[in-house]
């Protein structure tokens, strides 16, 4: 995961939105948890983009099992995340509460985040 970000740097359907600051795998139970704290926050007003999906799988073997016998089963899903990813995006909301939320969220996430607005 070498390098920045190259696509998914801009804000392109809210106004404002979280970027990320560091490279890391993100969970789909960590992107539903920010997405909790985000639409709680504000109280479904407004409106939410997700830009980031969990499609690579992660697979692991159970525990105390025997070397060999291949691959193990698919144990979660993870998104792929380089710096400068917008991940989140929303609108419909004053600044003051779009910044709470999207930071509340932040804090749900393993990487260090940014709150950024529309250019």
């Amino acid at each position: 995961m070498g390098g920045p970000a190259t696509r998914g740097t801009l804000v392109s359907f809210g106004k404002y939105g979280l970027k990320s600051l560091e490279a890391h795998w993100i969970t789909a139970r960590q992107i539903e948890a920010a997405r909790r704290a985000i639409t709680h926050f504000i109280k479904r007003e407004g409106k939410v983009w997700i830009r980031i999906f969990p499609h690579q799988s992660v697979t692991s073997t159970p525990n105390e099992t025997r070397m060999g016998g291949g691959k193990g089963a698919v144990s979660h899903y993870v998104a792929t995340v380089k710096p400068g990813t917008v991940m989140f995006e929303m609108d419909g909301v004053p600044l003051a509460v779009a910044e709470k939320a999207l930071t509340l969220a932040g804090h749900k996430l393993p990487v260090k985040t940014k709150f950024v607005t529309k250019i």
